[in-house]
Order: C-alpha cells, then sequence, then structure tokens
C-alpha cells in the first residue's frame, strides 16, 4: 500500500526535517547531480554586487524575461526571504568543458546547454517533492543562465505579459539573478568552480558547473 500523503502539520518538526532533507540530497544524486550539501541559511551569501554584475557589463539577457532583473527580485529582498527558512539544499553539476566555454554560447542555434536545463529541471523536481511532503513554502533556485536562453530563446518570454509564463513549475529564478553568490557559496562547500568567458577554450578547464539550491523550510 502507498504511503499516506502527508499534511503540512505533519511537517513541522525538527526530526522529520532532518530525514527529509537527506532523503532530498539522496535525490538529488540519483537525478545525476555530482554533489549535494545540506547548508543552512547563514550558508547562503547574498551580495549586490552580484546582480549589479547583471548591469554592467549588460548581460544579454537583462530586461527579457520575468526571472531576470529589473524584474527579479532585489537582493535586499532575497535578504527578508532567505532569513525566513532554516535549511536547504545546495546542488552541483559538472558539465563537460565544451558545454559552457564555446564563443557560440548564446547561440541557441549553434550551441546546447542540457546541463542547464538538467539543473532547471532538478530543483523543480527536489522543491515539488518538499511541497509534496509538507513543505508548503520550499523555494528552487537555478544556478546557470537565463531561462530565457534555456526555454524560451527563440520567442519572447511571455511571462512579461498578462498570458503569464508558459513554462509554468518549471522554471524558476537563478541563483545570481536574485544576489546570491553561487561562487563564494562553492568556496564555502568545498567545490571548485572555474572562470569561464568567451575566449576560454574547453582544454584550459577541467569541466564547468551549474549550481542550484532548494530552500526547504
Amino acid at each position: 500500500m502507498a504511503e499516506a500523503q502527508r499534511s503540512f502539520q505533519d511537517s513541522q518538526n525538527g526530526e522529520k526535517l532532518a530525514e527529509d532533507l537527506k532523503k532530498f540530497l539522496a535525490m538529488a544524486v540519483e537525478m545525476g547531480a555530482d554533489d549535494a550539501k545540506i547548508i543552512g541559511r547563514e550558508d547562503i551569501i547574498i551580495d549586490e554586487r552580484i546582480v549589479a554584475r547583471c548591469y554592467s557589463p549588460r548581460c544579454s539577457y537583462y530586461n527579457t524575461n520575468l526571472h531576470c532583473p529589473p524584474h527579479s527580485w532585489s537582493a535586499e529582498e532575497t535578504r527578508h526571504i532567505v532569513d525566513k527558512y532554516q535549511k536547504g539544499i545546495f546542488i552541483l553539476l559538472k558539465v563537460p568543458p565544451e558545454e559552457m566555454a564555446d564563443p557560440d554560447y548564446d547561440n541557441p542555434d549553434k550551441h546546447k546547454i542540457p546541463g542547464a536545463m538538467k539543473m532547471y529541471r532538478l530543483v523543480a523536481a527536489i522543491q515539488s517533492a518538499a511541497f509534496y511532503d509538507g513543505y508548503a513554502n520550499a523555494l528552487a533556485f537555478a544556478g546557470g543562465p537565463a531561462c530565457k536562453r534555456v526555454f524560451c530563446a527563440k520567442v519572447e518570454c511571455s511571462g512579461l505579459t498578462p498570458k503569464g509564463c508558459r513554462m509554468g513549475q518549471k522554471v524558476n529564478f537563478t541563483m545570481h539573478g536574485v544576489g546570491m553568490d553561487p561562487i563564494a557559496m562553492a568556496s564555502r562547500a568545498g567545490w571548485k568552480v572555474y572562470p569561464i568567458g568567451k575566449k576560454t577554450k574547453p582544454e584550459e578547464i577541467p569541466y564547468g558547473v551549474e549550481m542550484g539550491l532548494v530552500l526547504v523550510q
């Protein structure tokens, strides 16, 4: 017989949270993450400079979609939101160097980014699992490029129109788009992240990374 679905009230104790966090950790690895860690809100680093990088030099996805600046939360709003949580799952996915180090990275016709898509799906799945386990306010963040590049590169963002986002529950804000510093957080977690830019050649780095975060409770 299938396990009865838990009520929201049943999840409001420390013992269940500890058990569930371990389950979500295992879920991340089973879905293909290279590593995942349980972190506290004190491990989530927020810095206004991260959002500033969306403005200067101006990101090509700035003001093109619902989940990027100037439509996303400010770093200060993110601080207030993160402060409401105790624990989350921080996720690392290593991707082949050529997936990130390519001058055609922003051209969906010439370059594919399956790792970024995988991270969006991974954090969305864990957020959904947490919700059905009784954590009503579980909140996920992807780590890679804008959802516009991953899901809607060739069409206009309907999230900026009265129609609303066509991707529904599949997309979330990115960590950096709301002022989180995934690189600093990765250092604290013991993960290596290599700088990658337009001039980076795949053979110069061992791998690229996608990072994601799911705040649970």
